[in-house]
């Protein structure tokens, strides 16, 4: 199949897809919108083996979207959308595709809503759900459009990515993208986002797992590197946010890092809300419905996290679990550890932060800070932890032969377990229980 002999019939086939509009409308049939998340019908006409989604969002106009059908192996050639609801490249239904060395653009048309392009992935530059299969190797994707996603995986549909560009510079979409229980699996991808995560999932969750590349988010407060209401996994890549935090991890969900490097910069502005804290790393539970009820996950093993601004780790109105293994943390001036307090969201008096943090073959510097409604338990496997912990909520420590605690100010804890020979007062009161530590 010659997919890049389109040129010469394009044109033909939008005068006829026009005519066709006319005609029905003079019939008293309106030509209707066909881009339903869950739907596979479409009003098609053949493009050299491969389908050309014809649909309307208004009686004076009609766009078209290049639909991928079962057995296509497309090689090269340029793919592009302009139209509102459309994506570049789509894929939906029992279909098993390939995409090789293609230009795939969506540079202009918005979504219906905000909604449905961050939920089902409307828009996009390619769009692959209902059980579709598409795999885009050596491509070059450009979404510059309002709300144009980059790469979409939704309703079970996967795609498998390799050796891809991904520019995303349109508002209010990210660069790779699960929702729905969409899969991504990609590896050497060089993704940039320049107004929501690089690294992206939303209502619905899924799995998302990359392996080496570069993925960069350059927008303001709330573009992170990597947002995460699904299951995410990266390993050996470079995650950057150059205005936002690190990693943003929203209720019952994980992110897991092995051997990457990780940069945040969750700095406050003017316009960050009341009760917001600065900070890399971020275990919450909003009131949108985005992600379900329960405890968040972040892990990372091996590579480099670094906080140019505020706190390491911020948990805030959920419970969460912190596993650390041999990372290289790297402070802001501000250099505090962790802080685990009610914050912006949620129910006050209620809204606190739940943290379990445990440390393997990990070093560890700076304040801990537990208030009134939060809780911690830190964990100390063959580790070292220079800082103190002020606690006003509940603050169990549990240390094992190899691990040690350098206090650098006075601190309080509720329980304190384990082999305690490791620990270091420094000049310092340490109480625990209300009682002060002496050995």
């Amino acid at each position: 199949m010659d997919y890049n002999k389109k040129a010469g019939t394009n044109h033909l086939k939008r005068i006829a897809s026009i005519l066709l509009c006319v005609s029905l409308l003079s019939g008293a049939v309106g030509c209707t919108n066909t881009d339903s998340a869950s739907s596979n019908d479409t009003a098609a006409v053949s493009q050299s083996g491969s389908t050309k989604e014809t649909a309307s969002y208004d009686t004076s106009a009609q766009y078209e979207a290049t639909v991928l059908k079962d057995g296509d192996s497309i090689t090269g050639g340029t793919y592009s959308a302009t139209g509102n609801d459309e994506s570049a490249l789509e894929a939906s239904g029992s279909v098993n595709a390939t995409v090789t060395g293609a230009v795939i653009q969506k540079t202009a048309g918005n979504a219906s809503s905000a909604g449905a392009a961050s939920f089902r992935g409307v828009n996009s530059g390619v769009r692959v759900y209902g059980n579709a299969d598409v795999t885009l190797t050596d491509c070059n994707i450009e979404a510059s459009a309002k709300n144009a996603t980059g790469v979409f995986a939704y309703e079970n549909g996967v795609i498998h990515i390799s050796n891809c560009t991904v520019n995303v510079t349109g508002g209010g979409a990210g660069g790779v993208q699960v929702a729905g229980g969409g899969t991504l699996i990609g590896s050497n991808l060089t993704v940039t986002s320049a107004s929501k995560a690089a690294i992206r999932s939303d209502r619905g969750g899924g799995t998302l797992t990359l392996d080496g590349g570069t993925y960069t988010s350059t927008g303001s407060d709330g573009c992170p590197a990597i947002y995460s209401t699904a299951d995410i996994t990266v390993k050996n890549a470079v995650c950057t946010s150059t205005n936002s935090r690190a990693v943003i991890i929203e209720g019952k969900n994980s992110v897991t890092l092995e051997n990457c490097t990780v940069t945040g910069n969750g700095y406050l502005t003017k316009n960050s809300k009341a009760g917001s804290v600065a900070g890399n790393v971020m275990l919450y539970q909003s009131a949108s419905g985005d992600a379900a009820k329960g405890t968040s996950v972040f892990t990372m093993t091996g590579g480099t996290l670094t906080a140019q601004a505020g706190t390491m780790f911020y948990c805030t109105n959920i419970s969460s679990v912190i596993n650390l293994n041999d990372v290289k943390l790297v402070y802001s001036e501000e250099g505090t550890l962790l802080i685990a307090a009610a914050g912006r969201w949620g129910k006050e008096g209620r809204n606190g932060g739940k943290c379990v943090f445990n440390a393997t073959n990990q070093t560890l510097k700076g304040n801990i800070i537990v208030d009134s409604i939060s809780s911690l338990t830190l964990n100390l496997t063959d580790s070292s932890f220079t800082g103190a912990i002020q606690n006003d909520g509940t603050a169990d420590v549990v240390m094992d032969a190899g691990s040690t605690w350098k206090l650098t100010g006075d601190s309080s804890v509720s329980s304190l377990s384990g082999d305690t020979s490791g620990i270091d007062l420094n000049g310092f009161t340490l109480l625990v229980g209300g009682k002060a530590f002496s050995r």
